[in-house]
């Protein structure tokens, strides 16, 4: 992608030029060595930006070997990706408001269920082990996770066990997104942590303008990756921005409950 500055400066050169360039007069127009032109050459030809070929000869000698940029898109160009996903998200909320967080949340649990890598045939799905594949995804998506224990700072209580729920108030400390119904009792063990701490959000600029649809993908993600691991526990809630610098994501034992319905209210 071109993405050393030298190695743009290079690409600058050979697209401003009007005939192909050789690594002597490439150097000559950076002020560089043509040593260290020929070698970033040598990386954008591996790059497929840069075509390079012998020169048809005039004379005795050897063919001049001269470089000129391949046809095509500039790859190593600025990208508007926060822009294309507000512009889809835009759509996206112009539907009826719980048809796009039920969507969004499903959409998650598709993505987890394909993105978490599985457990070996054989292996007893077991919460710990189960735990430590959705940390690792969620570290390669960037979210910065460590497990923790305990409710997270000015997190109202939980609701007793069997009770189905809707997310807490929308005033309440700590509110956030909540699965509808109750996971009731499980297989979590001692050593299985309470909640995600999520020190960092890559999705932030997008959570912040909505929030009522990155949430929920983003628990549905972390529910879809228990569920394809056949792990025997859920991702029950996820508190956005508990904490100035965290989310949180509350674990807890799954049950026979019918599947999540993504219903909720973001604080």
């Amino acid at each position: 992608m071109a993405e050393s500055p030298r190695r743009r400066a290079v690409l600058e050169v050979l697209r401003a030029a009007p005939a192909p360039l050789g690594v002597t007069e490439t150097a000559e127009r950076l002020g560089v060595h043509p040593n260290t032109v020929r070698f970033h050459l040598d990386a954008l030809v591996a790059e497929a930006l840069v075509e390079r070929r012998a020169e048809a000869s005039t004379g005795p000698g050897r063919p001049r070997t001269v470089y000129t940029v391949r046809p095509g898109m500039d790859r190593g160009g600025a990208r508007g990706y926060l822009l294309l996903a507000r512009m889809l998200l835009s759509r996206w909320t112009s539907a009826d408001p719980a048809e796009a967080r039920e969507q969004a949340m499903e959409t998650g649990r598709e993505w987890g269920r394909f993105l978490v890598d599985p457990l070996p045939p054989f292996e007893r799905p077991t919460a710990e082990r189960s735990v430590a594949r959705l940390l690792a995804l969620l570290a390669d998506l960037g979210f910065e996770p460590e497990p923790a224990a305990g409710a997270a700072p000015g997190t109202a209580p939980e609701s007793a066990p069997g009770a189905g729920r809707e997310s807490a108030s929308e005033s309440a400390p700590g509110a956030g997104w909540e699965s509808v119904s109750d996971p009731g009792p499980g297989t979590a063990d001692e050593n299985t942590p309470e909640r995600i701490r999520l020190r960092h959000c890559p999705f932030l600029e997008l959570a912040e303008e909505h929030g009522e649809l990155i949430c929920p993908l983003h628990l549905g993600l972390i529910q879809g990756a228990l569920d394809r691991l056949d792990a025997p526990l859920t991702a029950t809630r996820l508190e956005p921005f508990a904490e100035p610098d965290s989310c949180y994501a509350h674990l807890s034992a799954a049950g026979s409950a019918p599947r999540d319905t993504g219903k909720g209210t973001h604080r």
